[in-house]
């Protein structure tokens, strides 16, 4: 990766977020796996450089045209959005414990974003050949019907065979799944068809249902995908740019004090996309991952204002 203006196409979910107290008050924001790694993204690398494009569906209300508004502030790119008459976006509240771990309660049953390929052709399919990579997440794939999914998929194939870089990270949230079987089955396939793939090592246990997080790191680093990232909590990443490459450990940032843990993953990802795309190796790219993560993790919110990171954007 590297050299020239490069379009990156993100697939995933904003949705509206709230913060708070239950019966308190509530602060309104709004986010996503796939989306706040794409806010994230558009930060770290020059207009210049590449574009961001978020590829999702939203209704024609006006929070969903607070949103689009929003987004385009952000840097973010609208070709490959749809807005379907009569749906909302989803909604989800986050509390919070004294260590900063989050719990999600979700409203997305119905959200537009689950109607994305409800169209013979969607706008990110059928432009799909005018970008450089593809990033999806496991709940890209957890809110689609099982038929979307096997279009993305077709899609991830084709983006690799037009010469694209495909991402898929892990995230894994059993909720969305009817079972762990199925998970395993969808993800077995994305881990085939992507040239990269972001592993949170936790995700990947508990999608595997094993005790020994040693038993389900020796399995996530026989998985096919050519580049691997395993990141593990607080113990250092361990990257993989080749097959046949060695893996090779990158130390984690301390922090202070850990405020808010929502986004770490997804800002992580960002941060390497970012240097990856730049042309800067895979141990550097985790490195810098890690900055933008121990960053991420110590202000309240999915997406923190930029002038918190600013620094690391030099």
């Amino acid at each position: 990766m590297g050299a020239g203006q490069q379009k990156v196409a993100m697939l995933g979910e904003c949705m509206l977020e709230l913060q708070g107290e239950p019966f308190g008050q509530f602060s309104q924001a709004y986010g996503g796996d796939t989306f706040n790694t794409a806010i994230y993204l558009a930060r770290c690398i020059q207009p210049q450089a590449a574009t961001v494009s978020f590829a999702t569906a939203l209704g024609c209300d006006p929070l969903s045209g607070g949103l689009l508004q929003r987004w385009a502030q952000q840097g973010l790119s609208l070709e490959l959005v749809r807005q379907i008459p009569g749906k909302l976006p989803g909604l989800y509240m986050i509390e919070l414990d004294e260590k900063g771990e989050r719990s999600f309660h979700f409203w997305r049953d119905s959200s537009a974003a689950r109607r994305y390929f409800d169209v013979p052709q969607t706008p990110l399919e059928a432009r799909c050949h005018e970008f450089d990579l593809l990033y999806l997440s496991g709940i890209s794939l957890a809110i689609l019907s099982a038929a979307a999914r096997e279009r993305v998929f077709a899609l991830m194939a084709q983006m690799r065979a037009l010469g694209a870089q495909v991402v898929f990270d892990n995230n894994y949230r059993p909720a969305l799944w009817t079972d762990p079987l199925s998970a395993y089955a969808s993800f077995a396939r994305a881990y085939e068809l992507a040239s990269m793939a972001l592993i949170t090592l936790d995700d990947h246990q508990q999608m595997l249902g094993v005790h020994d997080a040693e038993a389900a790191l020796a399995h996530a680093q026989k998985l096919p995908t050519p580049e691997l990232v395993i990141k593990r909590g607080e113990a250092a990443t361990l990257v993989r740019q080749t097959p046949d490459a060695s893996w090779q450990s990158v130390p984690t940032v301390p922090v202070p004090r850990v405020v808010d843990t929502t986004a770490a993953g997804d800002s992580f990802g960002a941060g390497y996309i970012s240097r990856r795309l730049r042309g800067e190796s895979a141990p550097e790219a985790a490195a810098f991952g890690n900055r933008l993560a121990a960053r991420v993790i110590q202000h309240r919110g999915a997406i923190i204002k930029k002038a918190y990171m600013q620094d690391l954007l030099s």
